[in-house]
């Protein structure tokens, strides 16, 4: 049954206010009450899984201002699109471990940028432990949804996500079920290989409002099934005993007239959305207040046009925003 008010997902921790992905993001949402947060997981060069928004960190880290890393940037093609950088399969662990993390807008977010470079990357494990110990310390059990990113990429390099996925969740104790896991990938072929392995988890097809999968693209050409066809009915129906539910781009659900939601729960299929934010930037044009890309416009109006699909979880930037709203 869909519920009635939608789950909260810290995107990345709350990175309105904080670096994403760094502990104090994860701490602070978990401290202004949401019902999850969201690492994304990409590999190092040792197998060791980080939470990074990407494997290419130049944006989110002061790799740039390490010489012993200058040779290291390159470009590269990643899920077909050229990237120059530096690349997280570049680097061991402990070689990350050196670097702090900043702000991926400094320009939107100031305050988060405040807090630049006083933080290392986490690992998955990191993460994990994290919000079980968050769950303890506020009293109520607290999920991940764990992301993964680029899993074909990593397979044509030679580093195949799926194994050290499972590594970590069953050391952790994440993987019997004990703990509300929700694992999710804009390609479905690692969400079969992880359901495969036996990890306990509500599996959810990310969702994006344009293009195809990037797993699929690679094993099929322009045969391959596009993200927009695969949430009509016709699509909805492949999903069916493959995964739990969906994760569409809200551009998706702001569409006047789609029936993503009910199509979607009629297949007994969930369905979250993301990202709901509340800067100008970030928002649809006809929600857009005074003032520049991060001054707050009327996203109360978007966000309710969101809440009214009946949609049954919400990605959030800034948790105490998100948990008021979609709580009240």
């Amino acid at each position: 049954m869909p519920r009635k008010s939608p789950l909260v997902i810290g995107h990345r921790g709350a990175p309105g206010y904080r670096p994403e992905h760094s502990r104090s993001s994860y701490e602070l949402a978990l401290a202004m009450g949401v019902d999850a947060v969201e690492p994304d997981v990409v590999a190092t060069q040792d197998g060791v899984l980080v939470v990074r928004h990407e494997n290419e960190i130049s944006g989110t880290t002061d790799v740039a201002e390490h010489a012993e890393f200058a040779d290291r940037k390159t470009t590269k093609r990643v899920d077909g699109q050229a990237l120059t950088g530096w690349f997280t399969e570049d680097f061991t662990w402990d070689e990350l471990s050196t670097l702090r993390v900043r702000e991926r807008l400094p320009e939107v977010r100031a305050t988060s940028a405040s807090f630049d470079g006083a933080q290392k990357i986490l690992r998955l494990i990191d993460v994990l432990d994290i919000v079980r110990d968050g769950s303890i310390e506020h009293g109520r059990e607290i999920g991940v949804v764990l992301e993964v990113k680029h899993a074909t990429y990593f397979a044509s390099i030679g580093i195949d996500l799926a194994p050290l996925i499972e590594r970590d969740l069953r050391a952790a104790g994440w993987a019997d079920g004990e703990l509300p896991l929700v694992i999710e990938c804009f390609e479905s072929t690692i969400l079969g290989d992880l359901r495969g392995r036996g990890i306990a988890a509500s599996y959810i097809y990310l969702i994006e409002s344009t293009g195809r999968p990037y797993d699929l693209l690679v094993a099929q050409g322009k045969h391959a099934l596009t993200y927009k066809a695969t949430v009509e009915p016709k699509g909805l129906n492949g999903l069916i005993g493959r995964v739990d539910g969906i994760s569409v781009s809200k551009k998706m659900l702001l569409v006047r007239g789609n029936t993503i939601v009910a199509d979607a729960h009629a297949r007994g299929l969930t369905v979250f959305t993301w990202t709901c934010r509340p800067d100008n930037g970030f928002l649809s044009p006809e929600f857009r207040g005074a003032g520049g890309k991060g001054d707050f416009g009327d996203y109360e109006a978007e966000w309710g046009v969101i809440a009214r699909s009946g949609v049954d979880g919400v990605f959030v930037d800034h948790p105490d925003l998100g948990v008021g709203f979609f709580r009240s």
